[in-house]
């Protein structure tokens, strides 16, 4: 970050020594001034795109339409913009019209007074023509000149105004919340990927619980995540919540990612994922659909499953790539199969733990717990304790000695799960120190691969009589004891095989 920010200085430097104005620009002087570390400069210039051009040495014509250039140094990459004012808006987004301008005129085409503030690292010195420095100084969010027209000119602001809000700890000024409550609808013209990126800004952020109240209260949520306001007032079995309605619980869950203070335990080591973030949020969106009461209590029979689906429906509207929904959805559905565990076989149990999503699904189930009150953690730590036990012993574990591609070149066989049990096989004999180097798993191999040869020899063998044979060889051997539970497997395939053929020699014989 450090040299990111000398590069940046390097680059204002040598615009200012061809003769033209350079600052530090929006977001990187908002965090210098509210103590944190910024995380890109970006850098507003008098100097005119093909000057900006000719003047740095490497660079990319990202928005040369709209004056910006993309600099490349010392491997960072830096927008450099030309101040300008900015007029028409037809699509809500970008501006019909671009003219090339001073900087205080740039400074007032910008959405927020936070977000307008300039500064020369060179001179130590602060442009701010529109009160900026005093709004974060009083923490509020407030459009610059007229609210209406700026929420016109981009729509995408009203959630803007919400995540910066949120995100910095601020308030609104008056004039800027009413103002995005009354064009709350125009949300429904910003494009769906645009609003995803925000809606995942939102989210990553600290406290995202209260941003998503605020989307809810301007009717913003509505329009977007119908399904989701409907966990609001949506009650609660009393012997088991008292933290108020489903929509309290989820939000309250949501915080606990990243909230210390809710649980008052550390918080995990590692940070909370996209996908985590979006699970935890709609684990039990299923709960609306499966409302009921059973003359004890309230009820959401087959809520994580449903859920599951209602969740797959919101995130393809919203664009999510594939690979997030599959684990959005996977730790959704499997949520309330956390308790049934301890009840599991060790070996059902360890199927569990080596999952791809199985930390993050104890994570889901810790932010459940949490949303909760009352609070208990017991589980979640006896949970947490048995799954690192399990995943210590397996870092002890020998490294297969053989891999499923070599073992059917070797015995000529397709993909399936007779190679699945061979590989089962091998691996329980390398745990039991029957197997310890892979000249011993290929000697079994070759004795395997030569028992099967013998009995396919007859002409008269068919398929389904080879492979039959084959899987009475893993029977019959002594070498080949596998598990019990496999042997049954193996023994009901075999039989059911068997059955088969002989119905099928009726058939012909009649």
């Amino acid at each position: 970050m450090k040299q990111m920010k000398s590069t940046s200085v390097e680059i204002i430097e040598k615009l200012k020594k061809a003769g033209f104005k350079a600052y530090w620009a929006g977001g990187c002087v908002r965090d210098m001034l509210l103590g944190i570390e910024p995380k890109d400069f970006d850098i507003v210039t008098s100097a005119h795109p093909d000057q900006i051009e000719e003047i740095l040495e490497k660079t990319i014509p990202i928005g040369k339409q709209f004056g910006v250039i993309l600099a490349i140094k010392n491997g960072h990459h830096f927008e450099v913009a030309t101040f300008r004012s900015d007029s028409g808006y037809s699509d809500g987004r970008r501006p019909d019209y671009v003219e090339f301008t001073d900087a205080e005129n740039d400074a007032m085409r910008r959405d927020f007074t936070i977000n307008a503030l300039f500064y020369d690292p060179t001179a130590d010195e602060f442009l701010d023509y529109v009160g900026g420095k005093e709004d974060l100084r009083d923490r509020l969010i407030r459009f610059i000149g007229d609210p209406e027209a700026r929420i016109k000119e981009d729509h995408l602001r009203i959630l803007r105004a919400v995540r910066f809000k949120n995100t910095f700890q601020m308030q609104y000024h008056p004039k800027t919340y009413q103002a995005i409550k009354k064009h709350a609808k125009l949300v429904t013209k910003i494009s769906t990927d645009r609003i995803r990126d925000e809606l995942n800004k939102i989210i990553m952020q600290k406290n995202p619980g209260q941003a998503f109240e605020e989307l809810f209260e301007i009717g913003v949520l509505e329009l977007i995540i119908p399904k989701l306001c409907k966990l609001k007032g949506l009650a609660q079995p009393l012997q088991y919540h008292q933290e108020g309605d489903v929509w309290d619980h989820s939000l309250r869950a949501l915080n606990s990612l990243t909230d210390e203070e809710i649980s008052g335990d550390p918080l995990p080591s590692k940070p909370p994922t996209l996908a985590l973030k979006w699970a935890t949020l709609l684990h039990d969106i299923g709960k609306y659909e499966t409302f009921q009461q059973d003359g004890k209590r309230i009820r959401y029979d087959g809520h994580s499953e449903i859920g599951a689906e209602i969740a797959k429906k919101i995130l393809n509207h919203l664009k999510f790539p594939k690979k997030n929904i599959n684990r959005v959805c996977w730790l959704i559905s499997h949520h309330m199969m956390i308790v049934p565990l301890f009840k599991m076989p060790e070996t059902r149990r360890r199927h569990w733990f080596f999952q791809p999503g199985f930390e993050e699904l104890m994570e889901v189930y810790r932010a459940d717990a949490l949303g909760i009150v009352p609070t208990n953690l017991d589980l979640y730590h006896k949970l947490r304790k048995l799954y690192l036990h399990e995943i210590a012993k397996l870092k002890l574990m020998p490294k297969k000695l053989i891999d499923g591609k070599e073992i059917m070149k070797i015995l000529k066989l397709k993909e399936g799960r007779e190679v699945g049990k061979i590989i089962k096989y091998i691996w329980e004999k390398q745990l039991d120190d029957k197997f310890k180097t892979k000249k011993e798993v290929l000697a079994y191999l070759e004795t395997l691969k030569n028992k099967n040869t013998k009995s396919a020899s007859s002409p008269s063998s068919s398929s389904s009589t080879r492979a039959s044979k084959g899987l009475d060889f893993l029977l019959q051997s002594e070498t080949a004891q596998l598990q019990p539970e496999v042997l049954h497997k193996v023994q009901a395939k075999l039989d059911n095989k068997r059955i088969m053929r002989a119905k099928s020699q009726k058939r012909a014989s009649t």
